[in-house]
């Protein structure tokens, strides 16, 4: 699937960049004055006889490659980032959750099992549960944005039958 979006993406910059390219003059006039344009537009610009009409700018060629690369090279936007979900459930949570345990009520663990159990086994559920608290839990939804409340939500849902 990489791939495939990798070479959409070259396709879609390649096509952007051929805007940058000079039109040719040809089509531009009707029959009867097409010379007469031509004539034009070599007077006006002689480096432009040179040069063939559909010829590559080293603008456009640069365009398209840097935007090939950054397409190719650049990270895939997820939904939520699973790497600060990890640092803030590092940050907040793990104090009373460390391998996916309870600290304070042991049977309330966060693994996959005990989340099924107690209806939790859901990312929305797991937002409400750290935004709002419940139980012994303290709310988060002051101390953390959303977003951050979101990564940490996902990093439990996913490591929840990990645990």
């Amino acid at each position: 699937m990489q791939r495939s979006v990798c070479i959409v993406a070259a396709a879609l910059a390649l096509y952007g960049a051929s805007c940058f390219v000079m039109p040719s003059m040809m089509g531009a006039a009707p029959e009867v004055g097409r010379q007469a344009v031509r004539e034009q537009a070599l007077a006006a610009a002689p480096e432009a006889a040179s040069a063939s009409a559909g010829s590559w700018s080293p603008l456009a060629l640069g365009a398209a490659l840097g935007l090939l690369v950054a397409v190719a090279t650049g990270r895939p936007a997820l939904a939520a980032d699973l790497e600060n979900g990890e640092s803030v459930f590092g940050a907040n949570c793990a104090a009373c959750h460390a391998g996916g345990n309870n600290s304070v009520v042991p049977e309330k663990k966060i693994k996959k099992e005990a989340l099924v159990t107690y209806g939790k086994y859901d990312v929305a559920a797991i937002i409400k549960q750290v935004t709002y608290g419940n139980g012994s839990m303290p709310a988060f939804g002051e101390r953390l944005g959303p977003d951050d409340i979101e990564d940490v939500a996902n990093y439990v849902f996913g490591q929840a039958d990990k645990w």
